[in-house]
């Protein structure tokens, strides 16, 4: 039986009752991987090190998109092991491909058409998930592009999916471009993003208020392809715009969007929020909070993307959050801000500016 007493989630938060590890975790490395001792391994979607540090002994190559998942890796094996953060980097040929499910079908299926062309003949694929969230198209994206698929007997409700590579290279589709009213240019999105083929309709009401000022920085925080700093830049030329978020794919989608519209520099940062203390002070923040991390919901990275904005916030700055009525973000900023309104509302969302 693995031990995973010592596994730490990242970021560290005593009062949380969320482990670094699950039952899917625990099914994946009851297999005996002694016959890939002298193997190419890649590790994929581990969430915060259970695999990793488990099969370090066979020098496993790590890829991982999420800042996040990346830095509680690093954590648990004692930074004793690289992360690779771009699929584009990725250097096969692999033997033995360990995979935790991703939610995003779409980044799924970028992995699996990545992974065509780095697998050898045969190479065994196994892919580990909880029983609620694996789904059909989970298992049409193997057959499709790995091999036919089999499974594990369930365990403490999680599953395996075996597949042995068969089938031929195919080249990613991905990232895709995308046409909204708001913006002039085609938008570039990695497929890791959140509503990825469209425009959510929180961001697009957040879009129709962003405000102009004199802000000389604006932080766009939990950016995905940069919009919201695409349009903010726009209504408020002279300002720098910095994009942060966990998805090294959302920064990238950023980064290549943003350089397409504008020729001055901005700043992509790969982060927690806006955790780090070097990080400059701003004047605005803008925030669309996601509610989930993977497949565990809840407020917690809005609190932080609260907390830390109030920490790098000037004087007299400000922060501009959207979110579902029922979340209820006007309350939980009242917790840290001096000065917390609600300046626009419709059926289903309500936009709150916080005052430092």
């Amino acid at each position: 039986m693995n031990d995973f007493t010592n596994l730490k989630r990242y970021p560290q938060d005593s009062n949380s009752q969320l482990l670094a590890f699950d039952a899917a975790d625990e099914l994946i490395l009851s297999e005996n991987f002694e016959e890939f001792k002298d193997k190419k391994i890649l590790i994929m979607g581990d969430n915060f090190g259970a695999l990793t540090s488990k099969l370090i002994e066979f020098s496993p190559t790590v890829y991982n998109d999420s800042y996040v998942s990346s830095k509680a890796i690093k954590i648990n094996c004692k930074n004793d092991i690289a992360v690779i953060n771009d699929l584009e980097n990725l250097k096969g040929p692999f033997d033995l491909v360990v995979l935790r499910l991703p939610k995003n079908l779409s980044f799924f299926e970028d992995m699996l058409m990545t992974l065509t062309s780095l697998l050898t003949k045969d190479a065994k694929v196994i892919c580990t998930s909880m029983i609620k969230h694996m789904s059909k198209g989970h298992f049409d994206l193997i057959n499709k592009y790995i091999g036919e698929t089999t499974t594990s007997l369930a365990k403490k409700k999680a599953r395996l999916i075996y597949a042995n590579y068969s089938l031929e290279v195919v080249k990613s589709t991905y990232p895709i471009q995308i046409e909204i009213p708001e913006w002039k240019e085609k938008l570039i999105n990695q497929s890791n993003l959140f509503s990825r083929e469209k425009l959510d309709i929180g961001t697009r009401f957040l879009l129709e208020n962003i405000p102009t000022g004199e802000f000389q920085s604006i932080l766009d925080i939990g950016c995905a392809n940069g919009i919201v700093g695409l349009l903010a830049k726009k209504k408020n030329p002279n300002a720098k715009i910095i994009f942060t978020d966990d998805s090294f794919m959302a920064i990238k989608s950023a980064k290549e969007n943003y350089e397409l519209s504008y020729s001055d520099e901005a700043e992509y940062l790969w982060t927690n929020c806006y955790e780090e203390e070097s990080f400059e002070n701003i004047d605005l923040v803008l925030c669309n909070p996601p509610f989930h991390q993977g497949n565990t919901i809840g407020d917690f990275i809005a609190w932080q993307m609260f907390v830390d904005s109030k920490k790098k916030l000037n004087t007299d700055g400000m922060i501009r959050v959207i979110g579902n009525k029922h979340l209820a973000y006007n309350s939980k900023l009242k917790k840290l801000f001096k000065k917390v309104e609600i300046i626009k509302q419709n059926k289903k969302f309500m936009i709150i500016d916080a005052y430092k």
